[in-house]
């Protein structure tokens, strides 16, 4: 049997996740709920991926939004993750490569107005920075949730929504945290057409 762990360090653990929150401009995240909200009322289509644990985060916030930002019965926003799909994503993994995995289901999937989110601890995979080269040629809005410097995504992206933590759990902790911030600022700011 192992000693049970002190206390300290999960409160260090809070800690660090607290102080981020407590010292970030939200202004980028702002500008992404009103990309969303636009893209809702207009009826576009709103992507999501990542890799690992975003990839995981990315599948888990498109299931909100499809549903749960509206409970109404098709009353939700056009959102897809294009993580889910494992049998699109080994195709594309074996014949095109897995930097490809995204950039080319956003190719046949989006049109110019649609909105593309990615979520990057790092901000340096490949598929990522793929996907939002990508999305630039297609006119897709995009926006970058991203931790540690902020890699290559932070200058590709239309907007980047930076947390510069060198940490990837709470990278990942603060890729949900935004998600369920646009979440209910959606449902309480709902368009017309939906919320009657």
């Amino acid at each position: 049997m192992i000693e049970m762990p002190q206390t300290g360090f999960f409160s260090a653990y809070a800690d660090r996740l607290s102080s981020v929150l407590a010292t970030f401009d939200w202004t980028p995240v702002a500008q992404l709920a009103q990309a969303m909200h636009d893209a809702w009322a207009a009826g576009q289509q709103v992507f999501f991926c990542g890799n690992g644990g975003s990839a995981g985060n990315a599948i888990h916030l498109a299931n909100d939004f499809v549903y749960g930002v509206a409970r109404t019965t098709g009353g939700g926003i056009r959102a897809l993750s294009l993580s889910a799909n494992s049998a699109v994503i080994t195709c594309l993994a074996n014949d095109e490569g897995y930097d490809k995995i995204y950039s080319e289901q956003l190719a046949v999937q989006a049109r110019a107005g649609d909105v593309l989110i990615v979520l990057s601890g790092s901000g340096n995979s490949p598929n990522i920075v793929s996907v939002l080269e990508r999305a630039k040629v297609m006119g897709v809005h995009s926006y970058a949730v991203l931790g540690y410097s902020g890699g290559k995504c932070k200058a590709l992206a239309d907007v980047a929504i930076h947390f510069p933590i060198d940490d990837m759990q709470i990278s990942e902790d603060l890729q949900l945290v935004v998600g369920h911030m646009l979440m209910q600022w959606l449902c309480a700011n709902k368009p017309k057409a939906v919320a009657q």
